[in-house]
Formats: C-alpha cells, structure tokens, sequence
C-alpha cells in the first residue's frame, strides 16, 4: 500500500499529500460551482466548499426527486427533463462520494505516517 515515499504511490511525500489535499478541495469548490451555474472566482474560497457541494448535491437529489414525482403523478410529461435531473443528481453524487474518499484516503495515510 504505501510506497518509498511513506504514501501511497512512491515518491509521494507530505508535499505531495498537501498537493492532493489542496486538489481535491480545489475540485470540491469547482463541484459546487458547477451545480449552482456560478462562474469560478479568482481565488479560493476556504474550507467552505465541500460543504457547499454537499449541499448543492442535496439540492439536485430534490430536484430530481420532485420531478419524479410529478411526472409519476403525471403533472409533467417531459420524460427527458426528469432523467436529466435524475443524471445530474447521480453525477454529483459520484463525483462528492469520490473526492470524500479520496480524503478520507490521504487523512488515513497522513495519520499511519512514523512520528
């Protein structure tokens, strides 16, 4: 599991580690961004963002689920608009589900490092 390097893949040392750190909540604010349609900013935000996406991702999941439910109760019969949101929630999800694992990953190599 862990290389040379002490992480991972060999040669990825602590800088590397807080270079994937820094990546990851890089891409959790672009996430957020992305499902909200807001333009990306010229500089970090903070430690903010992977709650936004979660929140975000909350939001498309009810989206989605509104338009389930209103094209089974058949208000709505544009079947392209419900499996869109439907994509879109599946999508975020995936996508927060992965960058949550990839630092749960790099947390737990951080914590089985030698003092």
């Amino acid at each position: 599991m862990s290389g040379p390097g002490g992480i991972g893949a060999p040669g990825l040392g602590l800088s590397g580690v807080l270079a994937l750190r820094a990546q990851l909540l890089e891409r959790s604010e672009s996430l957020a961004r992305i499902v909200q349609g807001v333009p990306a900013p010229a500089e970090a935000a903070g430690s903010a963002g992977f709650a936004e996406a979660l929140a975000a991702v909350n939001r498309l999941q009810q989206a989605s689920e509104a338009r389930t439910s209103a094209f089974e109760r058949g208000e709505t019969h544009d079947l392209a608009e419900v499996m869109l949101a439907r994509q879109k929630a599946s999508i975020a999800f995936e996508a927060t589900l992965q960058a949550r694992n990839r630092l749960l990953g790099a947390y737990r190599d951080i914590m089985n490092m030698p003092v």
